[in-house]
This record gives structure tokens, C-alpha cells and sequence, in this order.
């Protein structure tokens, strides 16, 4: 509209836990009087997944939605408006709105390629005889609740795997790994305390590797079985040095895929511990030491923070020099509870 300056949507913060209210305005800078029927106000929470299937020679797509969150306000003018449209007059105004999140587990906002989960905004201008401006904020929820003082996630798992070398007829001994892992459940960027002991009776060395992978399970509820889809990518990884034939060392804090390769056979021994990501940090019991809570964006090589969607991509920016385009404005991320050791408090 020619005679709407700004059109915008304004939130008190950019990220929310479920039972927070959410409180924000409208704000419209307008130059004339108009008549403005509604400002209507929806928020949202959405889970969306697609991809593509082979069935029966063809390529089809399976996708599904899943609704968490809907509500609906009316912050400007009456629902049913049958003769007095109002006017606004010209300049800053300002249409306040609150909005309360469900109590229940809600799931956190989260962008990959196969899904997407998405908390957000629409706010659509109903204007006589024209079309109906509308805008959108996306904004993060944080969840569900997971702490990581909870009594199941502080005792130890202990794993332990062993493989021979060679068949039985030979007097080739076995290669053995144990690990402890000191907790299941840990909040992004605090430490994960791993013990391995390697057990190598073999005749070739060996030599440790820990993996911290990122697992990602998508699943659309359709026809018989549904349809799914799995992502794996690896957060971190660590390589120990060289365990000889016939020792055996005991390796202390690593991040959790554990594995003892050789340079013949990867993976000969291997042991899975399963982690849970929390939303609330470990805390020293009796201590005056909390750590810092921070929210940040994953990093860019796992799902959650490699893909960004065409939504929120300004595209690039020509600012005259043919050979040079300035990097994409991005216009919105999820963030994710992260701590800082570093500022303790």
C-alpha cells in the first residue's frame, strides 16, 4: 500500500519456553487516513516434513503437517463489521497483543531440509476493496523441559565389547574396549566426561576413535507402515594414537561413537552411547557456581544449522562491484541453550 510507511512486527524477545507469555506490537507508520477494518493476529506452531520416496518405479512425494500451537486475536476493529468501517488516522501507531504458550511439552524449533519446525507470527491488515497486507516472525521455542539433574540421566552407562582377531583354530588373543560414559544428558558446550580402557591382546595395534554423531529421525504417519527417513551427521570426532599388540591403556575424557580401528579393518570393535540433549545445564550440587545460560545458533555441519531455508534468505546483495556479492542477509535462525564455563557465576 502507497500510503503504509512501515508495516512490522515486534517481539519483547526472540526465543520462548512453553507456559511463557509472548507479548508484541503491530506497528504501523501510515502518511494518510484510510479505513482499516481488522488487524487479526494468528500465532502458530507448525511441524512440516517432506522428501521424496521411490514407489513402484515412480518418484513420489510423501509430506505431512502437524499443528502444536494455534491461536487467534483480533487487535484492531470488530470481528463482524457490517455498516461503520473506523478510519485510522495518519502517523506511528502501535497495536499491542499477548499471546500465552500451551504448558505442554512443546517440541523446539528446528530447520532442516526433510523438516522443519516453526514457531511464528501472521498478522494480516484487512483493508476495504484492497488486498489484505501480511506480514510474518518467526521466533524460537525452547524445549521440551529436559534436565539434566534428573535422577535417570546421572548414573553412569557402562558398555563394554570385545572381538577376536581371527578365528578360533588360531592363537590370535581378543581386542576388548569398556567405556564409561560419567552421564547421559548434557546441554550444548558442556564438557562430556568419556573413560575408555582398551584391552588389546592382538596382534596388530590399534588405535582409538570417538564420534559424537547427531541422529535425526523423520517419520510421516501414511498408508500402511508410513514412511521414514533417517539423517546421521558427525558433530565431532577424535583420534587416539596407537594402542601396540599385547597393552593396555585406559583413555580419560573424549566426546559418542567409540571404536578401535586398525589399518586393515575399521570399526573391529565398536560401542554406542546413547546422549540426551538437555535444556537445563548440569549443576554442582552445594555449589555457588551456576553456569551461564546462552542461546545460540547450531553450528553450520548438523541438521538444525546446515540448512537454511529460501524463507529466510534475503539473497545476495549487488553493491555495485560485478565481481563481488556480499553474503545472504539472514533473516532468521533457531537458537539453542547453550553455556559458557567461562563465566561461571
Amino acid at each position: 500500500m502507497d500510503y503504509i510507511r512501515e508495516f512490522d512486527i515486534q517481539l519483547e524477545k526472540e526465543y520462548y519456553y512453553a507456559g511463557e507469555s509472548i507479548c508484541g506490537n503491530v506497528v504501523l507508520d501510515t502518511i494518510e487516513n484510510f479505513k482499516l477494518r481488522t488487524i487479526r493476529v494468528i500465532l502458530r506452531g507448525k511441524a512440516h516434513a517432506e522428501w521424496k520416496v521411490l514407489f513402484s518405479g515412480d518418484r513420489r512425494t510423501v509430506k505431512e503437517d502437524q499443528y502444536f500451537v494455534d491461536q487467534r486475536q483480533t487487535i484492531w476493529g470488530e470481528k463482524n463489521l457490517e455498516s461503520t468501517i473506523p478510519i485510522l488516522p495518519r502517523g506511528v501507531h502501535k497495536f499491542p497483543f499477548k499471546f500465552s504458550l500451551p504448558e505442554s511439552n512443546l517440541p523446539c524449533s528446528f530447520e532442516s531440509r526433510p523438516g522443519q519446525i516453526r514457531y511464528y507470527f501472521k498478522v494480516t491488515i484487512d483493508i476495504p476493496y484492497a488486498s489484505p497486507p501480511q506480514g510474518m516472525k518467526y521466533f524460537t521455542v525452547i524445549g521440551p523441559h529436559i534436565d539434566c539433574m534428573d535422577e535417570h540421566y546421572l548414573k553412569p552407562s557402562v558398555l563394554e565389547n570385545k572381538r577376536s582377531t581371527c578365528c578360533w583354530c588360531c592363537k590370535k588373543g581378543t581386542v576388548s574396549l569398556r567405556c564409561v560414559l560419567e552421564r547421559s544428558a548434557y546441554v550444548c558446550k558442556e564438557s562430556i566426561k568419556l573413560k575408555a580402557t582398551i584391552d588389546n591382546q592382538g596382534e596388530e595395534e590399534v588405535k582409538l576413535r570417538v564420534r559424537l554423531e547427531q541422529i535425526c529421525e523423520y517419520f510421516i504417519d501414511r498408508g500402511v507402515l508410513g514412511a521414514s527417513k533417517d539423517q546421521k551427521q558427525v558433530v565431532f570426532e577424535y583420534r587416539g594414537n596407537p594402542v601396540k599388540a599385547h597393552k593396555r591403556i585406559k583413555w580419560d575424557s573424549g566426546n559418542v561413537l567409540v571404536s578401535l580401528d586398525t589399518l586393515k579393518e575399521p570399526d573391529l570393535v565398536t560401542v554406542s552411547l546413547p546422549l540426551t540433549i538437555g535444556t537445563v545445564p548440569f549443576r554442582i550440587p552445594n555449589s555457588d557456581k551456576h553456569p551461564v545460560i546462552k542461546y545460540e545458533h547450531a553450528c553450520s555441519h548438523v541438521e538444525g544449522g546446515q540448512y537454511l531455508a529460501p524463507d529466510f534468505l534475503l539473497g545476495q546483495v549487488y553493491d555495485g562491484n560485478e565481481h563481488y556479492l556480499r553474503e545472504p542477509i539472514v533473516l532468521y535462525k533457531p537458537v539453542y541453550v547453550t553455556v559458557d564455563k567461562s563465566e561461571e557465576k
